[in-house]
């Protein structure tokens, strides 16, 4: 939350309620799976109320999605300085990304929720509507690989280090 924005406005409300669900949510997730957690239960720990719940997300996936979204801004906006590098330097810096913030994505990994982890990759790297089809069926194909690597390299434990990971994807001509 930004020092200019008032505690009581809207937005410091909802921010408030933001960080208190996502806290809760990955606490309990720590020892139960996403569908063996109340939202009635995850407000009670969040100290928030079900409508406070409900005018910021539609399921408590979307908690995750969120923070997600946030952990992912950065690398997001670190490959937009870098635009033009080969893929295996983005490649480098998402497995990186990944080991930086391993216990979330081990618990993400231990609870079967890395699905929600596709959407994101294939939005950073994936096909976009402007794309002619050679390149969106290049990068679709880049996206979705990506994405199978992620999910198993999370089964394997996240053994290999991003570089091992980059010199691996690159190796497949990719």
């Amino acid at each position: 939350m930004k020092a200019s924005v008032s505690p009581m406005s809207n937005e410091g409300r909802n921010a408030y309620v933001i960080e208190h669900l996502t806290g809760a949510l990955l606490e309990q997730l720590q020892s139960k799976q996403i569908n063996e957690i109340s939202i009635s239960k995850l407000c009670d720990k969040a100290g928030v109320g079900r409508a406070s719940f409900y005018r910021n997300f539609a399921t408590k996936e979307d908690i995750i999605r969120l923070h997600i979204n946030r952990l992912f801004s950065e690398l997001t906006d670190a490959q937009k300085q870098d635009d033009g590098k080969p893929l295996s330097v983005f490649i480098q810096s998402l497995f990186a990304h990944f080991e930086k913030h391993s216990d979330f994505y081990r618990l993400l990994n231990q609870r079967n929720l890395v699905y929600l982890l596709k959407d994101v990759i294939i939005g950073i790297c994936g096909p976009k509507p402007e794309h002619q089809k050679s390149e969106a069926y290049a990068k679709a194909f880049v996206a979705y690989t990506l994405y199978g690597w992620v999910e198993v390299w999370f089964q394997r434990g996240m053994a290999e280090s991003s570089e091992e990971m980059a010199g691996l994807f690159k190796m497949q001509g990719l």
